[in-house]
């Protein structure tokens, strides 16, 4: 006979986390477009690999400011108000990017779409700890960010695709791109304000016997996973919330690094067309769906997070020195599979740490916070390689520096600090 446990996760894995995937999936393409984007527009715009570096990831520095302001908006509004105008507003702001004309725009652009997005995955993460138990949430989130890699999956094809427009009706084929793909953003936002409940005392989709269970466990939950302290600003005072800054940016260092670089990396190497390079680019990613899930699973299962965190992080950087020496499309195509796997895959563990060890009014801003300053290695990756790229010729250089920063965050997350609950694999007891 199924737990009270069993019951309840299946029923709101089934009703939050497809939707939510779908959210992703279109905010995840709405800020990796701009690297198949550049195949067309670094030309007609004569930027250089350093400005187009520098534009892909000045994302990370409207993201990087508006992040917690954001959270903390969420938590007095709503999920359901907050996340729905965070989605409108960038889906407006994405399709706007068919104005960009030179470095400036391109800057501002990227800027202003970091700022509006910048609530939306830290509100989620924070939203997906409101509703799940502690011992549900790293395979949770696991399943929330395949998202990330199937957006790859999903939008190399049709980024490629839609570059193939080039020249109707007067457009570029990357303003093509750019005004069909922010559109989905501007539909499923206003479909999120009607969907989405934001506490589980409103959901009336819950049996009352489900919903009197899963409030007391969450609530039970609560002064064990609270030796942060309370209020904003002790998560900010909490080091072992900069180590997880401090791991999180080696990640998205290499994560948006690589993802922002892959299609000029697979054109330098094989000179193929566009629509060629969208579906070579699809591959790294269907690698990583495949593992995300199961290591989260797995970390579930055996109540462990620093080494499910810290071993991929270590075979994704050896990848990338793989990867900078290859010299043909397909060892470089599969050592960049096994980075690009292996970031994702730290995902599900990595996020089920903060809440392991904030109190429920420290975690939203500390989960922003962790996120902004880990996002700004979305900022350094991408400009890295450029810069190097520009000086050297090459992507060697650039590939060995991310990989670098990887390999960093294996080392740092096993100096984390877990509570006993964590670190020992206890459960929560269950309730039949």
């Amino acid at each position: 006979m199924e737990t009270m446990e069993a019951v309840v996760v299946r029923r709101l894995t089934w009703r939050l986390v497809p939707f939510l995937f779908l959210l992703y999936i279109v905010a995840y393409l709405d800020r990796i477009n701009v690297g198949f984007a550049a195949l067309q527009m670094q030309r007609q715009l004569n930027l250089t690999d350093a400005v187009y570096g520098l534009g892909a990831g000045m994302f990370f520095t409207g993201y990087f400011f508006f992040q917690v302001p954001s959270n903390i908006v969420l938590q007095r509004l709503g999920a359901r108000r907050w996340i729905a105008t965070i989605m409108v507003t960038w889906g407006v702001i994405s399709s706007a990017m068919v104005f960009v004309s030179g470095p400036r725009s391109f800057y501002a652009m990227r800027f202003l779409l970091g700022a509006a997005e910048a609530g939306f995955f830290p509100g989620v993460i924070f939203y997906l700890k409101s509703w799940f138990p502690a011992q549900a949430r790293a395979r949770t989130v696991a399943r929330f960010m395949t998202a990330a890699p199937l957006s790859g999956v999903l939008g190399g094809p049709l980024s490629g695709a839609l570059l193939e427009l080039h020249g109707k009706t007067g457009l570029a084929g990357w303003q093509w791109m750019f005004l069909m793909e922010g559109i989905p953003a501007v539909l499923l936002g206003l479909v999120a304000f009607r969907y989405l409940v934001d506490r589980p005392g409103q959901a009336t989709w819950l049996p009352a016997s489900e919903r009197d269970w899963l409030l007391a466990m969450l609530a039970n939950e609560r002064p064990v996973t609270g030796n942060a302290g309370v209020g904003v600003f002790s998560a900010i005072r909490n080091g072992q919330v900069w180590m997880l800054a401090l791991v999180y940016f080696g990640v998205n260092t290499v994560s948006y690094g690589i993802s922002l670089w892959l299609p000029k990396l697979i054109h330098s190497l094989s000179g193929v067309g566009e629509l060629t390079i969208g579906m070579l680019s699809a591959i790294p990613y269907i690698a990583a769906a495949m593992a995300m899930v199961a290591v989260g699973l797995h970390s579930d299962h055996s109540r462990e997070r620093r080494w499910h965190t810290a071993l991929p992080a270590f075979a994704g950087a050896i990848a990338l020195v793989a990867a900078a020496y290859s010299t043909s499309v397909g060892p470089s195509i599969l050592a960049i599979s096994v980075a690009v796997l292996a970031v994702f895959s730290v995902v599900g563990p990595f996020w089920a740490m903060p809440a392991a060890i904030l109190s429920d009014s420290a975690a939203a801003a500390g989960i922003a916070f962790i996120n902004s300053m880990g996002n700004l290695g979305g900022f350094v990756g991408p400009y890295v390689i450029g810069v190097v790229r520009t000086s050297t010729g090459q992507f060697k250089g650039g590939l060995l520096l991310v990989g670098a920063a990887l390999a960093m965050s294996g080392v740092v997350v096993l100096a984390v600090r877990l509570p006993p609950r964590e670190e020992n694999g206890i459960t929560a007891p269950e309730n039949a």
